[in-house]
């Protein structure tokens, strides 16, 4: 199963007229994917993209576009070997080296490429992965810079004795799902009326965990976040996110200040970058809480790689391990950041908020339930309810969870229609626009 062609697609939502995703940072996003599809000349193709917010969607189409020489000709029959081909190349990784652009492109097209094998498989991606032998999920990781963390090794025992309640836990996730929080009620830009209608709309639906952003004024922050708590009541799991807007006295300040609402983590307190800081910021908010109770702290979506995740938990600077389905190098990096997080006993609950993420990150939990974790304690998949309809297998949330995806692939693929309507600049939801 030969690559022979890559095409690529700028696609756009102009989700910033609603203020969907509206935070401190980005006030005012259009969600959108640089979109790549796997041509293999038969029935199988493979889907992936990357995330961006709007402007920039087209630097990262055109860094798939410099990567495709690498995938043209090439097979999936070993997706390791493929995901470093394409990270290892040291003309395309001096960009790098594995992070930003360059990077955001390599996780489209490996991706596509999980998408495609998982497809010839006859298996959605979780599954894909979850079939795997301990042996043959240790060999899909990138080791470079990680082994004094987690060696192969002692990733292959994790994995072995996870062996055993794999069919067990399989089960229980088709039966049950696999556990969401929701954003949709936090989003900056919505007023007050808007924020407790979908507070109330949360907490009726099942969800035990909603997630308000904040950080641009502290005085909306303690509004929003009374309102929110009082609709919710004591039971429900406030999170709060802050987009990376403050340096980290200002982040201890701030969360000391809000903390009679009981937050249950604050989200990139600060730069994604600062490992440091966030050990400064965990170690301040450890008895700042109620009754002398921690606030966590949380970070991941803007993570670079998995040598920053390691560092991080290496610093114990974090609770919960906040990965992206596309900021890092796909599937295979990602599956390193599992195990890196396991190995430290770290909950791992992925970031979700753009679109199409839910439909991908969902696979990454729910196979790291079932093959290396095998816990479900204090982990929980962010869900945001935008642009599922675009999507051809999108997700299933029933009572507050993801239900465990039965199509093969990666839940990737956007409908022919979204491509066309949603292309930018020519497509007829942008010339639409004044």
């Amino acid at each position: 199963m030969k690559i022979h062609a890559v095409d690529t697609y700028d696609i756009r939502f102009p989700t910033s007229l609603s203020l969907d995703g509206s935070d401190a940072m980005n006030p005012d996003p259009d969600y959108s994917a640089a979109y790549v599809v796997l041509r293999t000349g038969t029935e199988h193709e493979g889907h992936g993209f990357t995330f961006t917010i709007g402007r920039g969607n087209e630097v990262c189409r055109s860094a798939i576009e410099a990567l495709t020489p690498l995938v043209i000709g090439q097979d999936i029959s070993n997706l390791g070997a493929f995901a470093k081909r394409i990270t290892h190349d040291s003309q395309t990784r001096w960009l790098g080296p594995e992070k930003g652009v360059i990077h955001l492109a390599a996780a489209a097209i490996i991706n596509a490429a999980w998408d495609l094998a998982a497809k010839v498989a006859g298996k959605p991606v979780w599954q894909f992965l979850s079939d795997m032998s301990p042996d043959a999920i240790v060999d899909l990781v990138d080791w470079r810079y990680i082994t004094d963390a987690l060696t192969p090794a002692e990733a292959y025992e994790m994995l072995l004795e996870a062996v055993p309640g794999r069919d067990e836990r399989t089960q229980h996730l088709l039966r049950h799902g696999y556990p969401a929080y929701t954003t949709s009620p936090g989003w900056l830009g919505y007023d007050d009326a808007k924020l407790t209608r979908l507070v109330r709309e949360a907490v009726s639906d099942g969800y035990t965990q909603i997630k308000l952003k904040v950080g641009a004024d502290l005085a909306d922050d303690h509004r929003r976040f009374a309102l929110a708590r009082a609709v919710a009541g004591p039971g429900i799991r406030i999170a709060a996110d802050a987009n990376q807007r403050w340096d980290t006295a200002e982040a201890v300040e701030w969360m000391t200040a809000l903390a009679t609402y009981d937050p249950w983590w604050i989200e990139e307190p600060t730069s994604p970058d600062d490992v440091l800081g966030h050990a400064d910021i965990r170690q301040a908010l450890t008895t700042a809480g109620p009754g002398g109770g921690p606030i966590r702290v949380a970070t991941g979506e803007h993570v670079a790689n998995r040598v920053m995740f390691k560092q991080l938990l290496q610093a114990n600077a974090v609770d919960f391990v906040q990965l992206d389905a596309c900021r890092v190098g796909g599937v295979n990096e990602n599956v390193a950041i599992l195990l890196l997080a396991a190995k430290f006993g770290r909950p791992v609950c992925p970031h979700a908020g753009g679109v199409g993420l839910c439909e991908l990150v969902q696979h990454l939990s729910m196979f790291d339930y079932v093959a290396v974790s095998g816990d479900l304690t204090d982990r929980t998949i962010e869900y945001v309810d935008h642009l599922h309809e675009h999507f051809v297998d999108p997700v299933i949330i029933d009572r507050a969870a993801y239900r465990a995806p039965r199509v093969p692939g990666f839940s990737a693929r956007m409908k022919p229609e979204s491509l066309v309507r949603y292309a930018f600049p020519e497509g007829e939801a942008w010339q639409q626009q004044p």
